[in-house]
């Protein structure tokens, strides 16, 4: 793939959508693996879920506008397969920094922690309890989805290192992976946590 830069000539985009899907897609199929049978397939998974991201819209929703691809309840049954959050989260990871841009990986960076609260609503089930963060209240609920990501800004754009799903009782003390980088990514010179978005 070649993507060229564009001139003052030029109203060419340097990456285009299909481009980006392309390279997002690749890098999805090579570090994450989703059981999936019939006719859904990864890629189709995939997609799915990448037009649902990228347009913050619900899977239901993006199955009905996509063509070619399964319903929405047949995708989320393929997800909720995935049991195993570690190894999720691990798998997530692994695909992040497959694609550090070398001038970072290659260098001392400051490093952000996020903290990302999705609300929750309902009865959590056994499985969803150790992971419903409380917090104040917000769009009519206090129980919440909590994820931490850690990033650096290099020149002007953030770049996401890692992703951590929080625990209910979890602090960002008690997680050391959070307070330095993971494996096969920049070490870290300090770090800043953005006022507000401390896990408490």
């Amino acid at each position: 793939m070649t993507l060229s830069s564009p001139t003052s000539l030029s109203d060419a985009p340097v990456l285009t959508d299909e481009a980006t899907l392309s390279v997002t897609m690749e890098c999805l199929l090579e570090h994450l693996t989703v059981p999936t049978q019939g006719d859904c397939t990864p890629q189709m998974l995939f997609q799915v879920l990448i037009r649902a991201a990228s347009q913050q819209d619900s899977i239901e929703h993006t199955t009905q506008q996509l063509t070619g691809v399964p319903s929405g309840n047949t995708i989320r049954y393929h997800l909720d397969k995935l049991k195993d959050m570690s190894g999720l989260e691990a798998q997530l990871n692994q695909t992040l920094q497959s694609r550090i841009p070398p001038r970072i990986a290659k260098g001392k960076q400051r490093l952000a922690i996020d903290l990302h609260l999705i609300p929750y609503y309902g009865t959590p089930t056994a499985a969803e309890l150790p992971y419903i963060y409380r917090s104040q209240a917000k769009s009519g609920t206090t129980s919440f989805f909590a994820y931490a990501t850690v990033y650096v800004i290099a020149r002007n754009q953030r770049v996401t290192l890692a992703i951590h799903a929080v625990h209910r009782q979890e602090t960002l003390f008690s997680n050391p992976d959070l307070s330095a980088c993971c494996p096969g990514s920049p070490a870290p010179t300090s770090q800043a946590v953005i006022p507000g978005s401390r896990l408490l």
